[in-house]
């Protein structure tokens, strides 16, 4: 068993969905969130958290077609350490996130500006399952590949996903 982690934040930047050779979608980005605090002198104080996150399968898929930059999200999932060699030669690290449950906090007329305002594919309804939130199955990361053929980009055309309004959790 690990320790789950639990942030709430806004996304810093629209998702980045790539498929590996398997088919499996990844989606990457990151989140901010904000801790306000006073000191003991009565000064208020506010310290941002910045943390990349990765989610797998229809969760990354769902994400890619409905968030956006500035989208609130609550993320759950565990921390993980990565470690790559960059194309100058040093060794690099840092820890992420690799959700398991996603949850869309804005509100859905917020959802929906943000998608009129952006060059996002739409979608069509044909399901009548409702949610009160996205609870993907825990995925794995990458199939026993290593980080770098991971996140390849794909080969094929990223097809439109569909999804009714009534899967959207807000």
């Amino acid at each position: 068993m690990y320790n789950k982690v639990v942030m709430v934040g806004n996304l810093t930047r629209d998702i980045e969905l790539r498929y590996i050779s398997s088919g499996t979608a990844i989606a990457k980005s990151a989140i901010a969130t904000s801790y306000k605090y006073k000191t003991a002198s009565g000064e208020q104080k506010d310290e941002v958290c910045f943390l990349d996150f990765n989610m797998f399968g229809r969760s990354a898929e769902v994400a890619n077609q409905y968030l956006r930059k500035g989208s609130k999200v609550l993320l759950e999932g565990r921390l993980v350490f990565e470690q790559w060699t960059a194309q100058d030669g040093t060794n690099r690290n840092r820890h992420s996130l690799r959700v398991e449950v996603m949850r869309m906090m804005d509100s859905k007329a917020d959802s929906q500006n943000m998608q009129n305002n952006s060059n996002s594919n739409s979608y069509n309804n044909q399901s009548n399952q409702s949610n009160n939130s996205y609870k993907p199955t825990q995925t794995n990361n990458n199939g026993g590949r290593n980080e770098q053929e991971a996140y390849k980009a794909p080969e094929h055309k990223i097809p439109e996903i569909d999804i009714d309004e009534d899967e959207i959790p807000f």
